[in-house]
């Protein structure tokens, strides 16, 4: 499943969100949404439907304070996203959940999908950002990793009013609370989330996979797929040592650069994939290897019933896109009501039913289930993740500088590219 939009000399090692396949089409649920289902209430609410963390609203510093309160609604909002992540009717012409926040808030969207990848992206931006101009875009997306983080370190985007996002407080999942990334929400909150785990067909394995200790079982030598995206393939080699992803060190990254390599120099390893993984699976080429969670849910879909997705009992990953403000945009109160709008049952679920990523808003689970009458989404636990797959992954390291990241990138190409 490789994005046909990217030339293939267009790949990057270093960005995850263009290499899982955020660009491809999302098979929707139910074609044309159920007109009227965005006005109705969502039902008794599931596991993980309140933010027990108690995080509360940050109060902004003065300067920021006064900057907000200065600011004059409008009626507009210009909205960058990537293709294909958001909910879109059978003709393609309308995406219904925008409709409903035009016909609520009276703000008009101009819903731009303009980002290919983090990488150009963040390109295109930063010498626009740096210059003190603005990009022409209230709300963007971006996946935490490099580019995100070097956002924040610049001073890119503008801190979030949090008093002015209660639905945030109200229903967010704990998992998209105070990312390690970006503490305290300050400058973003979650759009989609997806975790990576292992994908298998326990037709070919012959029994059910359950850790990473399956990745070094002879018996599949030449069946496994391991992943070409350096952050994906680091962190699982160091699940794989026993190491925490999120805070670890330099001389944890070599101690699992060596379990990799271990790996491959025991020809255990088919082929280090970017997105077409999937398809090696679907094709039986590999039998079980790294994944995200969101393309064994779409893989299962298209009717391939036999794949399964686990976390593996050392842990796995979880990566979020998350929505942002840069500085200089012109209808900054509209996205914060544009943000607001998305953490409700109704605008949240009627997305998640078309795009079937995790969400990062559980009361959806029952406006998916009770209202749009989809039980294949709302009981899937790739998309409403069980309190015990919570449990068992990990934010990605955040790099603290550009020398960190290129030191990490170092440590595990050689992986791939020898």
């Amino acid at each position: 499943m490789t994005d046909e939009k990217t030339p293939k000399n267009r790949y990057r090692l270093d960005d995850p969100a263009l290499i899982r396949g955020l660009t491809q089409p999302r098979i929707s649920r139910r074609g044309m949404l159920a007109a009227g289902a965005m006005g109705m209430a969502a039902m008794a609410m599931p596991r993980f439907a309140r933010a027990d963390s108690g995080a509360k609203p940050t109060p902004l510093d003065a300067k920021w304070e006064k900057w907000w309160k200065e600011q004059k609604p409008t009626k507009e909002l210009v909205f960058a996203n990537w293709p294909y992540y958001m909910d879109v009717t059978d003709d393609g012409k309308d995406h219904p959940s925008l409709d409903e926040f035009t016909k609520q808030s009276g703000i008009d969207v101009k819903y731009l999908e303009v980002i290919q990848d983090n990488a150009s992206f963040y390109a295109k931006i930063a010498p626009v950002l740096k210059s003190g101009q603005p990009i022409g875009n209230d709300l963007i997306v971006m996946t935490n990793g490099w580019q995100l983080t070097e956002l924040l370190m610049q001073d890119f985007m503008i801190p979030l009013w949090q008093e002015k996002i209660p639905n945030f407080f109200k229903n967010a999942s704990p998992s998209v609370i105070s990312p390690s990334y970006d503490k305290d929400n300050k400058h973003s909150i979650v759009w989609q989330s997806g975790m990576t785990g292992i994908a298998y067909n326990p037709k070919l394995t012959g029994r059910e996979i359950t850790s990473f200790e399956d990745l070094f079982d002879p018996k599949f030598a030449g069946h496994i797929g391991m992943f070409t995206d350096l952050s994906e393939l680091g962190s699982a080699g160091l699940l794989m040592a026993g190491i925490d992803p999120t805070t670890s060190t330099p001389d944890d990254w070599k101690k699992a650069a060596a379990k990799l390599e271990e790996q491959k120099k025991k020809g255990l390893v088919r082929q280090y994939y970017d997105q077409s993984y999937i398809t090696a699976l679907e094709n039986g080429d590999i039998w079980l290897t790294q994944a995200w969670s969101g393309d064994v849910f779409q893989a299962n879909a298209k009717g391939f019933k036999d794949l399964k997705f686990i976390i593996p009992k050392e842990g796995g990953m979880i990566w979020h896109d998350n929505m942002m403000i840069p500085k200089g945009a012109k209808n900054p109160l509209s996205a914060l009501e544009y943000m607001n709008y998305y953490y409700t049952p109704e605008a949240a679920g009627t997305i998640e039913d078309y795009i079937n990523y995790i969400c990062p808003v559980p009361a959806a689970q029952a406006f998916i289930k009770d209202q749009l009458k989809d039980p294949d989404v709302a009981d899937s636990e790739l998309v409403f993740p069980s309190d015990e797959m919570y449990a068992k992954v990990h934010e990605f390291y955040a790099y603290k500088s550009y020398d960190d990241y290129q030191l990490w990138q170092s440590t595990f190409s050689p992986i791939v590219q020898g």
